[in-house]
């Protein structure tokens, strides 16, 4: 799985429980960071860097971060596309995890959310130049993730994940808590934390995490779903 995020703890308060539910089950995971954070009222772009290391550690992922427009100033060019349909073709994932595209939000979000909508289908372009040297890849299912309730799309349908195991919480929580220039100011962690608990209310569970398909999932068979949220 291979998880993009803007800045350096969207990862880990957007869909944090995810990765250390994927990586407990044996799954491999890389996370992407397209900036070191340089823009935010809080914390030195060193300081962010090893916070978000250190999360990585935490949720049992390996991380790596690149440099498009910096900070508050990504646009949405084929050029950033290209670069990072190569990260995909080089880390041939299964699946992609990108921020939403919903504009209420921090526009380095949305607009890293579209650039890997268009990343993913040109990875699959054998005949992209700037590529040649790297093979074709064609990801599974690209799902979208909200760092903030008003990012979350009203016109998806999501998947929910159960992330209700104390072990995938607990995770969870000290991978937020690892940003530590950015939870001393506001209760970013209890937040996430009651996001999940309301979800996981409505779908019968103790925590829940909402995905955002950016295509229908297709299913081998209905023995494949484990169930449903009609719990109201």
């Amino acid at each position: 799985m291979l998880v993009f995020g803007a800045h350096p703890d969207d990862i880990e308060f957007g869909c944090g429980a995810v990765v250390a539910k994927e990586t407990r089950l044996g799954r491999a995971v890389h996370l992407v960071v397209c900036s070191k954070g340089e823009a935010g009222s809080r914390g030195t772009p060193e300081e962010r860097v090893a916070e978000a290391k250190k999360a990585a550690v935490v949720l049992g992922s390996t991380i790596e971060f690149i440099h498009l427009d910096g900070d508050s100033h990504l646009e949405v060019r084929s050029a950033h596309a290209i670069q990072l349909a190569g990260i995909i073709r080089r880390r041939k994932p299964g699946v992609v995890l990108a921020p939403s595209l919903v504009q209420n939000q921090h526009p380095d979000h949305w607009r890293l959310g579209t650039l890997i909508r268009d990343a993913s289908r040109l990875a699959r372009y054998g005949g992209l130049a700037e590529l040649k040297e790297s093979p074709p890849h064609a990801i599974a299912m690209l799902l979208f993730y909200a760092v903030s309730p008003d990012a979350e799309p009203a016109d998806i349908s999501p998947v929910w994940i159960d992330i209700s195991d104390p072990e995938i919480v607990a995770a969870w929580t000290a991978a937020m808590e690892a940003h530590v220039t950015q939870v001393s100011a506001r209760n970013y962690v209890e937040l996430q934390l009651t996001r999940s608990r309301m979800l996981g209310l409505r779908a019968g569970v103790a925590h829940a995490a909402a995905l955002f398909p950016n295509d229908p999932p297709v299913l081998d068979s209905l023995s494949s779903l484990a169930g449903s949220a009609c719990r109201f």
